[in-house]
C-alpha cells in the first residue's frame, strides 16, 4: 500500500513559529533577556539578544569611548603645542637654556619658528603614543567581550616585548635620547654644534638620527643614543678670543695699538649689530720663549661670531704690521739676543734719506 500526503510548507513554518513563540525563553536570570521577551514576545530573540544585540552594542560603546578619549587627549596636546608656540611655556617644559637666567641674554632672542617646529615635533610623537595606547587597550577589551583568553596573549606579548627589548635596545635608546633632545631643545636645524666625532651644521634632527654636515662638506649620520655631549655654538652669545704674539716689543705700545684697532671693529656699521659688547684688550696672556702674547676678546651674537672674529684678526694683524711691531718680531727670530729696536714710524711718514755705512 502506498501512502501519499501533501504538506503545506507555509503551514509548517507557521506552526513552528507558533511553537517557538509559545515557549518561554531560558534567560538564566538575565534582566535584558526578560525585558526583550516582554517587549517582543519572541523567546528566540530574547535568548539570542546577548550575542545579537548586547555584544555589538558593548563593542560599539568601547570603540566610541576610545575615539572620544583619543580626541580629548589629542585636543589637549594640540592646545599645549599652541601655548608653547606662543611663548607661555610651563617651566618644566622649557628648554634647558631658558630655565637658567645666565645662559642667554633675553628669552626674546629665540626664534619663534624654531620653537613652533620643536613643539609640533613633540606633539606629533605624543599623539602617536596616545593613539597606540588607547586603541591597544580598546582592542584588548573587545577581545575580552568575545570571550578570548587574554592571559596567554598578554604573556606572549610580554615575552615578545622582552625579546624585542634585548634585540633592539640600541634602537630604544636612540628613540628615548632623541625625544629628550627635542624636549630640552639641545640643538636644532641650522645650529653649529660639536658632537665629539663630528662638528658642523645640523641639517636634520630626528628621533633616532641627527644629521650634521662638517666644514668639508661631509654629511655625518649620528645616532642620538651615541651622543654623550653636545657643544652648541649657536645659542645665546659667543666670545671671540684672539691671542697675538708681539715678541719682545713694548707691551704698553702693543696694547695701545691693538686697542685702537679693536675699537675700529666696533665702529664698523656692517658689524655693529653683531657685537654685544665692545672689544677689550685684556693684556699679556702668557710669556713664551718668543716673547709676550696679548689677548683681545669681544662678545658677539651667536651667528655673528665668525664674521666678527675674522675681521678682528685682520685688523689686529694690520695694526701690528703698520706700527712696525711685526718687523721687530721677525728681526728677533732671525737674530736671537738682538736688543729690541725702536718701532719705525707708521707708514706714510717720511724719515729722510740716510747715507750708507
Amino acid at each position: 500500500m502506498r501512502y501519499e500526503s501533501t504538506v503545506n510548507v507555509s503551514d509548517l513554518i507557521t506552526a513552528l513559529l507558533s511553537a517557538l513563540s509559545d515557549r518561554r525563553p531560558d534567560c538564566q536570570g538575565s534582566s535584558s533577556c526578560e525585558f526583550l521577551y516582554r517587549l517582543t514576545g519572541s523567546a528566540w530573540f530574547a535568548e539570542s539578544s546577548y550575542w545579537v544585540l548586547l555584544k555589538p552594542l558593548r563593542v560599539a560603546l568601547i570603540l566610541l569611548i576610545a575615539v572620544a578619549a583619543r580626541w580629548a587627549v589629542h585636543r589637549t596636546i594640540n592646545r599645549l603645542v599652541r601655548t608653547t608656540t606662543q611663548g607661555a611655556v610651563p617651566t618644566m617644559l622649557r628648554p634647558l637654556r631658558e630655565r637658567i637666567p645666565s645662559a642667554t641674554l633675553e628669552p626674546e632672542q629665540f626664534v619663534p619658528e624654531r620653537r613652533r617646529q620643536r613643539a609640533e615635533a613633540i606633539g606629533s610623537v605624543l599623539r602617536s603614543l596616545v593613539t597606540a595606547f588607547v586603541f591597544g587597550i580598546a582592542l584588548l577589551m573587545v577581545l575580552k567581550e568575545f570571550s578570548f583568553d587574554l592571559a596567554p596573549l598578554l604573556a606572549s606579548a610580554g615575552i615578545a616585548g622582552v625579546a624585542l627589548g634585548f634585540g633592539a635596545q640600541s634602537l630604544v635608546k636612540d628613540l628615548i635620547a632623541g625625544l629628550f633632545m627635542l624636549i630640552e631643545d639641545q640643538y636644532g636645524v641650522g645650529d653649529t654644534v660639536d658632537l665629539g666625532e663630528a662638528t658642523g651644521v645640523v641639517e636634520a634632527v630626528g628621533l633616532r638620527v641627527t644629521t650634521v654636515r662638517d666644514g668639508r662638506g661631509v654629511l655625518w649620520y649620528i645616532r642620538n643614543g651615541e651622543i654623550v655631549r653636545v657643544g652648541n655654538k649657536s645659542q645665546g652669545w659667543a666670545l671671540v678670543v684672539v691671542d697675538l704674539p708681539i715678541g719682545f716689543a713694548g707691551t704698553e705700545e702693543a696694547t695701545a695699538v691693538l686697542r685702537t684697532a679693536a675699537a675700529s671693529v666696533a665702529l664698523d656699521p656692517e658689524l655693529a649689530s653683531k657685537i654685544v659688547e665692545e672689544p677689550e684688550v685684556l693684556g699679556v696672556e702668557q710669556v713664551t720663549v718668543d716673547g709676550s702674547v696679548i689677548r683681545t676678546v669681544v662678545k658677539t651674537t651667536a651667528d655673528g661670531q665668525f664674521a666678527v672674529g675674522r675681521e678682528l684678526r685682520r685688523r689686529l694683524a694690520e695694526a701690528l704690521e703698520n706700527s712696525g711691531i711685526t718687523a721687530q718680531i721677525a728681526a728677533a727670530r732671525l737674530y736671537p739676543g738682538l736688543p729690541p729696536q725702536p718701532s719705525p714710524p707708521p707708514r706714510g711718514e717720511g724719515t729722510g734719506t740716510g747715507g750708507a755705512t
